[in-house]
């Protein structure tokens, strides 16, 4: 699409509208923004439509039309009936993932699943850099893509982590690497089905090309399916099957392409998903061109992403470790693996539609109670009735007080919520900042 001189709508004003709006400027549009929010509410938004002299109308059915093209933030549900008319007009509706795609220079990795994309994005971003390859990682993290136009370069490797919003509209989109790390039930508030959110994951293969590469979780029959989406050569690692070329465990060593990369013992962060997680990060570091002992060294150097099984502190021999981003049921269950047991769990938050009953074994195993707060208190309480003890304690503050008053020494209070944090917080960052607070704010008990 020619943007100079097109008419341009950007739909949502958080990050990836601004950096959106703020590219279409710079090529030429002529740009149009719009939010459900009043620009009051958005100050940072508000700063740079004046700077870029952009017009701002308040979101309505109306303001959506007289545009050849619609950008959408990734939180702006694509089937909005206002873009499903667009649509029908012959309208193109895209997110700053399309919109950067063309612009972009040099070479991508893109990262999606259901839980581990930070992680994982994070860690191929570190081993390029410390391999010295030249490097930028943005998306779903940091720096939104539409941002990262300017300083791309030939020769850079440009490391996405990339939801489901974002590639559900892809077209021209290409990572020349495309890793799926996992598809669990997720989003369902958002996507409905499950079908529906596996076809938005694999739109990332389904737009590769011959000689791009698709690095896929074998032990995931979703990942599996995605093999046969596109053209690319598939690589697949697995904690379960032997694979060579590709990534798996013998023993408990970790194997590239045949030959050992180092121990499971030399991972610092926590966690068997995080096996899975260097596995999936070595293939895309060494098709990147990193060598096998870069690759290793740099994995012994990493750590956890913050909000990401996080550990805050230890007082009396009480450990407590923060997983805000456990946003869903399975990432949940992925958190409470990493620990042998002696748990106090804080759950709830805002529901996405998701099924919390698979929790009922493994709290049952590890728990000594599930702490509930925010609005996803009583389904999660209906769902896990009987397989451990219940608090119903609401609020943050309270929950980390109850688990401090009643935990002894070798226990762990752990924050893994599996919900989203919009009922009580203004994102998850700001949900484990808050835990992380309350934790540094214990004095000992005696």
């Amino acid at each position: 699409m020619d943007l100079d001189g097109a008419k341009v709508l950007v739909v949502g004003l958080k990050r990836s509208g601004m950096a959106a709006a703020s590219l279409l400027a710079a090529q030429g549009a002529i740009v149009r923004a719009t939010d459900l929010q009043t620009l009051e509410a958005l100050p940072e938004a508000r700063q740079l439509l004046e700077r870029l002299n952009i017009p701002f109308e308040r979101q309505s059915a109306e303001v959506f039309e007289a545009s050849d093209a619609i950008v959408i933030s990734p939180d702006v549900p694509a089937d909005l009936p206002a873009l499903e008319a667009a649509r029908a007009r012959g309208v193109q509706v895209i997110g700053d993932l399309e919109l950067a795609a063309p612009l972009l220079r040099g070479s991508t990795i893109g990262v999606t699943g259901s839980n581990g994309k930070t992680t994982t994005t994070s860690l191929i971003g570190h081993i390029l850099k410390q391999s010295g390859v030249p490097v930028q990682i943005g998306g779903n993290i940091g720096t939104p893509v539409s941002a990262m136009v300017e300083n791309s370069r030939k020769g850079m490797w440009n490391v996405l982590e990339l939801s489901s919003f974002q590639l559900e509209t892809i077209v021209t989109f290409r990572a020349h690497v495309g890793v799926a790390l996992n598809v669990t039930q997720n989003h369902l508030d958002r996507h409905h089905t499950m079908e529906r959110y596996a076809a938005a994951k694999a739109r990332l293969f389904e737009t590769q090309r011959g000689g791009d590469m698709a690095v896929l979780n074998a032990d995931d029959p979703t990942c599996t399916a995605f093999a046969s989406s596109g053209r690319a050569t598939v690589r697949w690692f697995s904690t379960r099957r032997k694979f060579a070329p590709g990534a798996c465990l013998s023993g408990e060593e970790v194997v590239l392409d045949g030959r050992p990369l180092l121990s499971v013992s030399d991972i610092p962060i926590r966690g068997r998903h995080n096996v899975q997680n260097v596995m999936a990060a070595a293939i895309a570091a060494s098709r990147a061109g990193v060598s096998r002992e870069d690759i290793g060294g740099a994995v012994r150097t990493f750590r956890a992403v913050e909000h990401r099984l996080e550990f805050v502190r230890a007082i009396e021999g009480v450990d407590f470790y923060n997983d805000s981003k456990a946003t869903s049921v399975d990432a949940a269950l992925k958190a409470l693996d990493a620990f042998p047991g002696g748990l106090w769990v804080i759950l709830g938050g805002k529901d996405k539609g998701l099924n919390y009953a698979a929790l009922r074994d493994p709290l049952a195993q590890k728990a000594h109670a599930a702490l509930l707060i925010g609005a996803a208190g009583a389904k999660i309480s209906a769902q896990l009735e009987g397989a451990v003890p219940l608090v119903d304690v609401k609020t943050m503050d309270a929950a980390v007080a109850y688990a401090w008053e009643r935990a002894t020494s070798g226990d762990t209070v752990l924050l893994a919520p599996a919900c989203a944090s919009f009922d009580q917080f203004k994102s998850f960052e700001d949900r484990g900042e808050t835990f992380k607070k309350l934790v540094m704010g214990l004095t000992p008990k005696s």
